[in-house]
């Protein structure tokens, strides 16, 4: 790769992990789907599900840490977290295998779905009696989906949405789910031999342009309609998300 190559490809991650935060500081979520859905044009799933660990961890630390009740909701949320590891160990290898055409078309089938539902501000209800059995197999999903694309949001995002938390206890819920979903990820790649020295360093540098645009959401999103904000949001990545299949579609 050429000086200018190189440059470029730096400044193009730099802007990913900007954009990315800052989404994720006005909405609280939508760091890993846009980082995988955009850096995934331009490399291997694998090698940018490893450049997203470090900003990862460091965002959702941020919005986890941001509010009381931490232990009492990761009690809560304990067979969720549990569901998602298993899901991710029996996936182990996916993400970095040979078949990334597929994984192409699964990470966008997963940001068309979660795009759809977003737009259709689709308002499921979960029970408290029912979050016994149903949080495991969540997790579970989700663990798998994680494995396949790097993205953790489906179906864990609508079905802490459906718990009928209050607003500051969702976002810190999602942070928690992301966390351990970023963790679980991270292991999974280290055994496929996806997170080596070089990848981890790029990974920390993308640290400082996640944590500015987190920065500059957080400052916006006390200021203006996050509704409206959300609304570009999904129809971009429903944008996204039809564009990887139909590329994988093409391409075969």
């Amino acid at each position: 790769m050429s000086h200018t190559d190189l440059s470029l490809s730096l400044a193009l991650i730099g802007a990913v992990f900007v954009l990315a935060g800052f989404v994720k500081g006005v909405v609280g979520l939508g760091l890993p789907t846009i980082t995988m859905g955009l850096l995934s044009l331009t490399m291997p799933p694998a090698q940018a599900a490893a450049l997203l660990v470090v900003p990862s961890l460091a965002t959702n630390v941020w919005q986890i840490a941001a509010r009381p009740g931490l232990w009492a909701l990761v009690r809560r949320m304990a067979t969720l977290l549990g569901g998602v590891c298993v899901g991710v160990a029996a996936g182990a290898g996916w993400l970095a295998g040979d078949h990334t055409g597929g994984v192409g078309a699964g990470l966008g089938l997963a940001l068309v779905v979660y795009a759809a539902l977003g737009l259709a501000s689709v308002r499921l209800a979960v029970a408290p009696r029912h979050e016994r059995w149903a949080s495991p197999l969540v997790g579970l999903a989700t663990g798998l989906v994680t494995a396949a694309t790097g993205v953790f949001v489906i179906p864990a995002v609508p079905y802490l949405q459906a718990l009928g938390m209050e607003k500051e206890e969702l976002v810190q819920a999602l942070g928690i789910s992301f966390l351990v979903s970023t963790i679980a990820l991270a292991l999974s790649l280290g055994s496929a031999g996806s997170l080596q020295s070089a990848t981890l360093l790029g990974s920390l540098l993308a640290l400082l342009p996640a944590l500015a645009g987190m920065g500059l959401g957080q400052w916006l999103r006390r200021r203006v309609r996050a509704e409206l904000f959300r609304k570009i949001f999904f129809s971009s990545l429903l944008a996204l998300g039809a564009y990887l299949i139909a590329r994988t579609l093409v391409s075969h």
